[in-house]
């Protein structure tokens, strides 16, 4: 292929390489160079122009994309009309994205003109979405290259595992303490997890966390016809001699393999009882964020065989947690460590006051005003941009307690079922340009604002501050600060957990601001604490 400068008369036939824009002409990157194009370009004082002439064995671009694409392309996968040298695989079907990493790895070694580039192996892949390309970058490859490609691929090399509708078992074991709720919301997870497959669970069963019970229900599924069995433990899984791998062994199956080097997911079990399948799921399962569990249950859904070595495979990536004190774009743009960040103030007002033997603490009068009122004022004195307040248990009062402030109220109906859901609550109705939320107690009357912009003051995602909170003699208090990339999490929290894993799990992100009164520890929460507020002596 002729490649360079050359006289716009002798240019004819050839391919514009740069785009050309001079007066009133403008010849696009590509354009096949005929007398019109010469004609133009000598109007605008053009006398020479950069062109790619194809020689006697050269492949055109798209011709060559086309002939690679097809030749890569196997079931369930469709190859789109080339263009510029660009000629793009679509999967037809919703499914799993199966590679030969190795002899992808060779095509794209053969020469520097031919390049193929996919999405990871084992993707999950809906119909219509793009899973790989094919670009040739020169205008023209030579047909012996071309010749070396495809005859490397004698078969293909992509392809797209499509889902089955499999018959889905999940079963539950308990222990005390394990809310219904949670395994509620686990078994809708499950659900929008098995939607894109069509899958669908056929049998809820909730059992005791114990090694006869859940032999008798796998045995049960089994013997129904269930595909699959997914055991959602009371209890993680600590050693093959516990409770569910010892039930598939006890019901006749077999454990395929313990454990995967996936964080999170590291503790799932993989085994079989006759034709099904019976996933041990790790905790994380319970939640709608993509984990190793996502990663073995699409193959299965898939009908791809997974073997020890599969899993053993998935350690390079498998780190799949967020290193939160590495500074990360937000959502937008780049963090710009010149623009205050937008702090949003929420205050948990909800609670029932069940420690105080019958009137709600929030609504207790402290030198002149309900203790609810100085929590939402300190709020609306500091730097926050905005303050949202909670409210459930006598919401009507509550806001009474408020009247007159600038505020936005949240109600929680699910207010009886711990801090966790009205944290849930007020999160997901901050505003949307929020960087960081800044959750307070409404019965923590002595936080004022200048703590509160203590706080936010020390808020610096640039140098990994993400979560900032008070510490006073060694104790941590309240009010918490948390980075916007924290929201996902601070949603699935459930009961009376307020956030201490998700602290616990981010020691690297937390800044502790040190203040000398108590005040931050403590909150009214029995008529003892009230009167000992009221009278100073805190």
């Amino acid at each position: 292929m002729f490649f360079g400068g050359i006289a716009i008369e002798d240019a004819v036939g050839g391919v514009a390489v740069h785009s050309i824009r001079k007066g009133s002409l403008v010849l696009k990157k590509g354009t096949l160079i005929g007398v019109q194009e010469v004609a133009a370009l000598r109007r605008e004082g053009v006398r020479t122009i950069v062109i790619a002439r194809l020689d006697g064995d050269d492949i055109g671009e798209d011709e060559a994309a086309a002939g690679v694409a097809n030749a890569l392309k196997g079931a369930g996968v469709r190859v789109e009309a080339p263009f510029t040298g660009r000629a793009n695989l679509f999967a037809e079907e919703a499914g799993v994205l199966v590679l030969d990493h190795a002899r992808i790895d060779e095509v794209n070694t053969i020469d520097e003109s031919i390049t193929f580039a996919t999405l990871p192996a084992f993707a999950q892949v809906r119909a219509g979405e793009m899973v790989g390309t094919v670009k040739i970058i020169p205008f023209a490859v030579g047909q012996p290259i071309l010749d070396r490609v495809l005859a490397l691929l004698g078969q293909p090399v992509i392809r797209v595992a499509p889902f089955r509708p499999l018959r889905v078992a999940a079963i539950s074991t308990m222990l005390p303490g394990l809310k219904d709720s949670v395994v509620a919301k686990t078994l809708q997870v499950l659900r929008d997890r098995l939607a894109p497959a069509r899958a669908t669970i056929v049998a809820d069963k909730r059992i005791p966390h114990r090694a006869d019970a859940l032999t008798a229900a796998l045995a049960e599924m089994s013997g129904n016809g269930a595909d699959l069995a997914i055991v959602f433990g009371a209890s993680a899984i600590a050693d093959r001699r516990d409770v569910i791998p010892s039930a598939i062994e006890a019901a006749g199956g077999a454990i395929r393999h313990f454990g995967m080097p996936v964080d999170p997911g590291n503790l799932l079990l993989l085994g079989d009882i006759g034709p099904m399948s019976v996933l041990g799921a790790p905790g994380c399962a319970r939640s709608p964020k993509e984990n190793g569990f996502d990663w073995i249950l699409n193959r299965l859904l898939a009908g791809i065989p997974v073997t020890r070595s599969d899993i053993i495979g998935l350690g390079v990536g498998g780190l799949l947690m967020e290193i939160v004190s590495r500074p990360q774009p937000r959502a937008g743009g780049e963090e710009d460590s010149h623009t205050p960040p937008s702090v949003a103030a929420l205050i948990l007002a909800a609670g029932r006051s069940t420690r105080m033997g019958g009137p709600n603490k929030l609504l207790q009068d402290y030198r002149g005003k309900p203790l609810v009122r100085h929590a939402v004022e300190a709020a609306l004195a500091s730097r926050a941009r905005s303050v949202t307040v909670v409210t459930g248990h006598q919401a009507e009062e509550v806001q009474a307690a408020l009247a007159g402030l600038p505020v936005t109220f949240i109600y929680n109906p699910d207010f009886a079922e711990g801090i966790s859901t009205s944290v849930r609550a007020g999160v997901a109705a901050l505003p949307g340009d929020a960087d960081a939320a800044l959750i307070g107690l409404g019965d923590m009357p002595l936080v004022g604002p200048a703590l509160l912009d203590n706080l936010i003051e020390a808020f610096d995602p640039q140098r990994g501050a993400r979560i900032v909170l008070p510490v006073s003699n060694g104790q941590r208090g309240n009010p918490v600060l948390w980075a916007r990339r924290f929201f996902g999490e601070l949603q699935s929290l459930e009961g009376d957990s307020g956030g201490r894993q998700i602290l616990k799990a981010n020691a690297d992100a937390v800044v502790e601001v040190l203040v000398s009164s108590l005040d931050v520890t403590f909150d009214v929460d029995t008529p003892q604490a009230l009167a000992a507020l009221r009278e100073g002596r805190r």
